[in-house]
């Protein structure tokens, strides 16, 4: 055993067996079907359309770029497609790792899996192997590195990006440590992006260095040994030197994250069962989830109107509402950033969906009206210990209030395998035809009896029209 993070996790990435529960290994599959969902009509957005425009000038290569025939390099086309997976904020959290997960492993996993015609077992056992190491790096760095403004899909991304390619690469442990601590060089970026392009970028940024961090160091190439825990390692310079302190001052860790990162039992419990997934039903940050979930509760048992209501109280985890910092949304990509704006959705028209994330439908005054009637309260609590809690006064003087404490498509209340099927179905849609939806859907019900991925991201490479100034409809 060692005490050094990066020695200990190279070596368990490297060592670890194949032989997963099947459990978990299911559970890694419906985040497939979750991932490529959203890439579909995440890849006609804007930003997704701009990062290919550019891409495409820089390099042609083997490996599919989502919703267009064009195929690029390896890390451009996990750059295309982490990007586009991102793009509607639509897809999954990972708590441990405090960020969104699977639209920055499974880009990596499925580009470098086509460079080299991996199998699908091989692309289910590289996502597993790397969730579980940047579950750990997630839990050593947080609380406190979200809370301080890193978005961690990014700076943990990267990580959790080299982790899947190094195992895809069957690098050994000195070559994988080298790839983690190669992708510290590569880790970055800030909540102040949230609302802008800048964001869902995040992700495709992180799946390109990490699987180039992966590439380098197979090639031999060296870094750090002390870039997580060191005195100026990731763990200072995105914490913070109050650390220490920090991490003594923990009574109980929420998501496991102790400031500290696990050498001695990296694999148990695997995160993926012990924690599972949080799986959005709509395409907005998930810190609005619990509010949205509450409201529709209640319309539903009420079955009140816009104009009946007086007041909304909307209590919930600081930061929670910290993440939500668009008071007055502007624009489509400033409204997933918002709670005043979906809880206008979900109690005017009773659904919070793709469509209502155009820079248009932001702007429709009869859902505008609503945000001067709601009310923010912010907890400094973490979000383990308080439910959110919504209260609708009504004209009549009657007072509604319902809590949620985890959203529906979280661990308490998980989706079923229907669910994500049906969500596939309301994203691909969108913007795929009839035909080319039929063919990408028989290749993910039937990937795991493939002989190689790039029979089902084939299917992913055809080309979809760009919709609408700020998305799908």
């Amino acid at each position: 055993m060692t005490s050094n993070p990066l020695k200990a996790y190279g070596n368990w990435i490297a060592d670890v067996g194949h032989d997963w529960p099947q459990a978990a290994v299911e559970s890694a599959y419906r985040e497939l079907i979750d991932t490529v969902a959203v890439m579909i009509p995440g890849s006609v957005t804007p930003v997704a359309r701009k990062v290919l425009a550019r891409i495409g000038q820089w390099g042609q290569g083997s490996c599919t770029a989502v919703g267009t025939t064009q195929q690029l390099a390896l890390p451009w086309a996990a750059l295309v497609n982490g990007t586009a997976g991102h793009a509607l904020d639509f897809d999954d959290n990972f708590d441990p790792a405090k960020g969104h997960i699977s639209t920055v492993l499974w880009p990596a996993i499925l580009a470098l899996a086509e460079q080299q015609d991996s199998s699908p077992q091989d692309c289910l056992d590289a996502y597993l192997v790397a969730l579980q190491i940047q579950g750990r790096i997630g839990q050593g760095l947080n609380p406190t590195h979200r809370k301080r403004g890193w978005h961690a899909t990014a700076t943990t991304g990267a990580l959790g990006a080299a982790a899947a390619a190094a195992r895809l690469l069957h690098l050994d442990g000195t070559q994988a440590a080298m790839a983690l601590s190669l992708a510290t060089s590569t880790a970055g970026g800030f909540m102040s992006q949230f609302g802008t392009m800048a964001k869902p970028m995040h992700a495709g940024q992180a799946a390109q260095g990490g699987l180039q961090s992966a590439c380098f160091a197979q090639d031999g190439m060296t870094a750090g040994w002390h870039t997580l825990d060191g005195p100026i390692g990731m763990n200072t310079l995105m914490v913070g030197p109050d650390r220490e302190e920090l991490r003594a001052a923990i009574g109980e860790p929420e998501h496991g994250q102790t400031l500290s990162f696990e050498t001695e039992s990296i694999g148990e419990p695997l995160l993926i069962i012990e924690h599972k997934f949080r799986v959005k039903r709509f395409p907005t940050c998930g810190s609005a989830h619990r509010s949205l979930d509450a409201v529709l509760a209640l319309r539903e048992k009420h079955g009140f109107r816009a104009v009946d209501i007086e007041r909304v109280d909307v209590y919930a985890p600081a930061m929670h509402l910290k993440n939500l910092m668009y008071h007055r949304p502007e624009d489509g990509l400033q409204g997933k950033f918002s709670v005043e704006y979906p809880v206008a959705c979900a109690i005017i028209q009773g659904h919070c969906t793709l469509a209502d994330f155009t820079d248009e439908a932001v702007a429709r005054t009869e859902y505008r009206s609503l945000f001067e009637r709601i009310h923010r309260h912010p907890i400094d609590v973490p979000e383990t210990e308080m439910d959110t809690r919504i209260k609708i006064t009504l004209g009549d003087g009657r007072v509604v209030e319902k809590s949620v404490f985890m959203a529906l498509g979280s661990k308490t209340a998980p989706f079923s395998t229907e669910q994500y099927w049906q969500k596939f179905e309301q994203c691909t849609s969108a913007v795929m035809s009839r035909d080319d939806q039929h063919r990408l859907k028989q290749a993910l019900e039937e990937f795991t009896s493939l002989s190689t991925a790039s029979e089902m991201t084939r299917c992913m490479g055809v080309d979809l029209s760009p919709v609408g100034p700020s998305g799908p409809v």
